[in-house]
């Protein structure tokens, strides 16, 4: 990813719910695929947020999308698995060596207890389900060897996990808009640069070579990123909804709409 960004490259992480998203994500230059429990939900036309309800074993289901769907699609391009790090039903350390032998490079905190608020936020916290856990079990995947990266929502979780060693910290601006089921109240994308800039600037404050990206919100197609490039620190952008979604959606409608015009011939 350094030479990358050396030749002013933006790294690309796509997120993939099914082989064929993470075959021509891969064709298209994405230097990392992401598979995450979302991903399965956003390929069958549900929310990305479905991700964090109770219906199915998300750390169960990341492993399975990996081993039948998309590590043996993928060619060349490192697949980081999305992780439940605050999985009080598994023996955390286990779980990361069995993603390592199973052939993925890295992993990143999806689904994760930052993207939660208000009073249900504080009781996961109080009982062990919290934040500061998943930087724990993301340090410890970076002294398995596994490439490292963290959705962090504001500068004190930022430098949490930098303090863990993170690789790279991914200032998530909430759940990405656009397309049928995208946010409805979306942030600013002058208000979401802010933000990532600030998240960045805490991380960068505690490890130096941390690489920082930006994810979701009104941080939805190439102009959006390319706002985010020139106002903060992000050398790339990680994708989900925006690459798998979206696309989808439109070239899927327009192709059935095209079909549809046409004429028959009596």
């Amino acid at each position: 990813m350094e030479a990358e960004i050396g030749k002013k490259r933006p790294i690309v992480a796509a997120g993939a719910g099914i082989g064929l998203s993470a075959k021509f994500a891969e064709a298209g230059g994405s230097d990392l695929i992401i598979i995450y429990n979302s991903g399965l939900y956003r390929m069958d036309g549900l929310p990305s947020i479905a991700g964090y309800m109770p219906f199915g074993d998300a750390n169960a289901m990341v492993k399975e999308m990996g081993l039948r769907h998309v590590l043996p699609i993928v060619q060349k391009a490192p697949v980081i698995a999305g992780i439940c790090a605050y999985d009080l039903t598994r023996d955390m350390e286990v779980f990361l060596k069995e993603l390592l032998a199973a052939g993925f490079s890295g992993v990143i905190n999806f689904p994760t207890v930052g993207r939660i608020d208000g009073d249900f936020r504080q009781t996961m916290e109080d009982l062990g389900m919290s934040y500061r856990r998943e930087a724990e079990v993301m340090g410890l995947a970076g002294s398995l060897g596994l490439f490292t990266m963290a959705y962090v929502f504001n500068p004190e979780e930022s430098r949490m996990m930098a303090r863990n060693g993170i690789d790279s910290v991914v200032a998530h601006m909430k759940t990405t808009t656009g397309g049928t089921v995208g946010a409805k109240r979306p942030m600013s994308l002058e208000e979401a640069g802010k933000r990532c800039s600030a998240i960045f600037k805490a991380a960068l404050s505690v490890k130096r070579n941390v690489i920082c990206l930006a994810h979701g919100g009104p941080i939805e197609g190439p102009e959006a990123t390319e706002y985010i490039y020139r106002h903060t620190r992000a050398v790339g952008f990680v994708g989900a909804s925006s690459i798998e979604r979206i696309p989808v959606e439109t070239a899927i409608r327009k192709t059935t709409e095209m079909f549809k015009a046409q004429k028959l011939k009596r």
